[in-house]
């Protein structure tokens, strides 16, 4: 699975989770984040303008 925002890969656990996390937009659309982008935006509605 790819960072929406920066788009590298997104390591995965043995259990097939994510390391970051995902962001729902206005309409309940799912945007997967990786840990790095997470961090460069704290705030939900900064990540959403980044998408």
């Amino acid at each position: 699975m790819k960072c929406e925002i920066c788009k590298k890969k997104i390591e995965e656990t043995f259990l097939k989770k994510i390391l970051g996390t995902y962001v729902k937009n206005g309409k309940g659309k799912k945007h997967a984040v990786c840990f790095e982008c997470q961090k460069k935006f704290p705030s939900k509605e900064e990540l959403l303008k980044q998408l």
